[in-house]
């Protein structure tokens, strides 16, 4: 029993991303445009639009500041270099006015390179220049070479250029005051593969002798190979009135470092002013709870029960947690400060219960301990709520009726299963939520390739329950979707199996998955496109703690890290026996609270609060996509239109207060050095009006 996830090997390296062409997003203009703006009068505050220019070229580092602004939920306009219909970026193109006040149409501009129009004589760098010295318009150089042009002296004059795999880098004492404040200061690069070069670079000092008025300021260092000096990879370079953010090593949208700096090359190009918003998400859930779950048999490579097993293979012992083990999960809890899901199938347990003489001590321990969990429904007894399996044939299929017609589990059955299961937790005093619900494996959606199609039957009755957000398996539908009228919260499943107790079994069943037949594996990894084998298989004895827990860990904080709300669940046989879970949830921890100052702590959402995050995102993004957003900031005041029903993701400064009819309110929650919140209009339609602090 339990809802094993399709098992998916995370990409040890990741080199290339494939270039593409990215649509520009539409252009917000409130007043039909005149001509290219002047400089702003003494007397008139020049109109800043809260929206950021990117100028690509196709190039990975762009592509990742690119996808972390989508992500945070920040408007922008791409300008395709490949494109031979893009836009010339000119004065009318930057700028314009709006009622006679002069508007730049961006807060920020991010280039692929400090120059990447080919010429210094270009006339599109040169408007650049001009509007972002007139406007006073931040610039990202998602990665440039180190040079003179950017305040650096070249690698070869005191330096470093080559591969920066495994390099240990950290914040400076100006980053740590200024856009990376949310960070401890190490910011290691990562060497996932010691076999390929993943990250390469420029390590530079700052001009010794810089333009007159020049300033270099570096927010990111690194010891320079061979010596004692310590040089740039990421620093601010200042002079003719302009600022640009100098990234001299390449990165792309997946590795750690670039997951580590995001928010804060976010923070600096925007002048903490900006749409959007952004934590870091660590939830999980632990399925089967009360409920025992079935055991790999490391004999004949399969579960004694399941689909996979042949006919005639004994059944193993099964894996359910003890007194102790709850006792465990209680006190763990305390020690490490998170908060788990319990996420429980009743009715399984109390026929343990009743097979055991009417004595269940580990029951007992949880209950006591119940007020320390959230708890979700997960049904009475995690019956298959889609079609009816036939399981006469591997793999199975949905078995049909006499005119061919698929038979599906009952809108009856469901109804039961979902509320029987609710009313005894309620009964012991469980805090759990009608409007929540995990199926058995995910079932009763649809299920590729046997049931391409949701059971018929399984909306009207989660609408009858009550329930509204329904947990998927992100390893088969990552999106959101409405299955009547509730929405899924898709969930990662960790490759820490649902049929393990014990470190042994789960290495053994790793390497069946992901090993080579000449290795003694399934071979499913060499004709899965979305796996990679293991170079050789894994020693059963160690391979857990030296191998598996690194990869899932990694795996779990790069979701963290990618303000990625989507839960992670396991299972109650990972908290039994060896208790192989909470290696890999130490290891999160750990690494997350080495990295990160108080201020930005996880955030440990339960399953509701995911599923409403998902959805106000999902019609964020289509606002924004649709051009329907407005907003923009002139002086201290910041002014955001969105369509009605539609709350508005926005990131400021601390001390930023909301302006309302009876006065101003304090604006947004604090994280990692600034408030943010999903803010409503007092009518639909309305404004949201900010006043910033007078340091912003």
């Amino acid at each position: 029993m339990g809802s094993k996830g399709t098992p998916v090997r995370p990409a040890r390296v990741v080199t290339a991303l494939a270039a593409a062409c990215v649509t520009a997003l539409p252009l917000v203009v409130s007043a039909p445009a005149a001509q290219a703006a002047p400089p702003p009068a003494a007397d008139l505050a020049p109109r800043i639009d809260l929206r950021v220019l990117v100028v690509s070229d196709g190039g990975e580092s762009t592509d990742a500041i690119t996808a972390e602004l989508r992500s945070q939920g920040v408007p922008y306009t791409t300008v395709d270099l490949t494109s031979p219909g893009r836009p010339v970026i000119d004065a009318a193109f930057l700028g314009d006015t709006v009622d006679g006040r002069p508007r730049a149409r961006f807060q920020g501009v991010v280039l692929p390179n400090d120059n990447p129009f080919g010429s210094a004589a270009s006339a599109e760098l040169a408007a650049l220049k001009a509007y972002e010295t007139t406007y006073k318009i931040p610039q990202v150089d998602a990665y440039t070479y180190a040079r003179p042009d950017v305040g650096l002296r070249t690698p070869d004059d005191g330096g470093y250029a080559g591969v920066l795999d495994g390099f240990a880098t950290r914040t400076t004492a100006a980053g740590k005051a200024g856009p990376f404040g949310y960070l401890k200061g190490a910011v290691p690069f990562e060497d996932a593969d010691p076999q390929a070069s993943e990250s390469y670079g420029y390590i530079a000092q700052p001009l010794a002798d810089p333009p007159a008025g020049a300033t270099f300021t570096s927010y990111l260092d690194a010891a320079v190979p061979g010596g004692s000096a310590r040089g740039s990879l990421i620093g601010e370079y200042a002079r003719d009135g302009r600022r640009e953010l100098v990234v001299t090593f390449a990165q792309n949208r997946f590795q750690q470092q670039f997951r580590l700096l995001a928010r804060g090359i976010v923070d600096w190009l925007t002048q903490g002013v900006h749409l959007g918003r952004s934590r870091n998400y660590f939830s999980v859930q632990v399925d089967d709870i009360f409920a025992p779950d079935a055991r790999w048999d490391v004999g004949n490579n399969c579960t004694p029960g399941d689909f996979d097993c042949p006919p005639g293979v004994p059944e193993t012992q099964q894996i359910r947690m003890t007194a102790a083990d709850a006792a465990y999960a209680a006190q763990w809890q305390r020690a490490s400060g998170y908060r788990l899901d319990m996420v429980y199938n009743a009715g399984s347990g109390e026929e343990w219960k009743a097979e055991h003489g009417g004595v269940d001590a580990m029951a007992d321990r949880l209950l006591a301990d119940k007020a320390e969990y959230r708890w979700v429904n997960h049904t009475w007894t995690h019956p298959f709520l889609g079609c009816v399996q036939d399981t006469s044939v591997v793999p199975w299929r949905c078995a049909k009726d006499l005119f061919g017609r698929t038979r599906w589990t009952s809108g009856s059955e469901i109804t039961a299963e979902i509320g029987k299961n609710h009313a005894w937790g309620v009964a012991k005093g469980l805090d759990v939520d009608p409007a929540e619900l995990v199926t058995g494996e995910h079932s009763g959606l649809k299920t590729l390739p046997q049931q391409p199609q949701d059971n018929p039957d399984l909306a009207p009755a989660l609408a009858a329950t009550g329930v509204t957000w329904l947990a998927s398996d992100n390893s088969r539908e990552s999106a959101q979707r409405p299955v009547g009228t509730a929405l899924t919260v898709p969930r990662y499943p960790m490759n820490v199996y649902y049929n393990v107790g014990k470190a042994a079994e789960e290495v053994d069943e790793y390497n069946w998955i992901y090993t080579s037949k000449a290795d003694g594996g399934s071979g499913i990894c060499e004709t899965d496109p979305h796996s990679t084998c293991l170079p050789a298989p894994l020693p059963t004895s160690t391979g857990y703690a030296s191998y598996i827990v690194p990869q899932e860990a990694r795996t779990a904080l790069g979701h963290a890290l990618a303000n990625d709300p989507r839960p992670h669940y396991l299972h109650q046989s990972n908290l039994a026996e060896d208790r192989i879970a909470y290696p890999v949830l130490d290891k999160v921890l750990a690494d997350y609270r080495g990295f990160f100052e108080d201020s930005t702590p996880v955030v440990n959402q339960r399953h509701r609060d995911i599923g409403r995050e998902m959805q106000q995102r999902a019609a964020w993004q289509r606002a924004l996509d649709a051009g329907s957003v407005t907003a923009y900031r002139i002086g201290d005041t910041v002014t955001v239109t969105s369509p009605a029903g539609v709350a508005a993701a926005a990131t400021m400064p601390d001390g930023t207060r909301t302006q309302r009819a009876d006065g101003t309110v304090e604006f947004g929650e604090r994280y990692a050095g600034r408030v943010s919140e999903w803010a409503t209009a007092q009518s639909p339609g309305a404004a949201i009006t900010l006043k910033l602090p007078t340091t912003a």
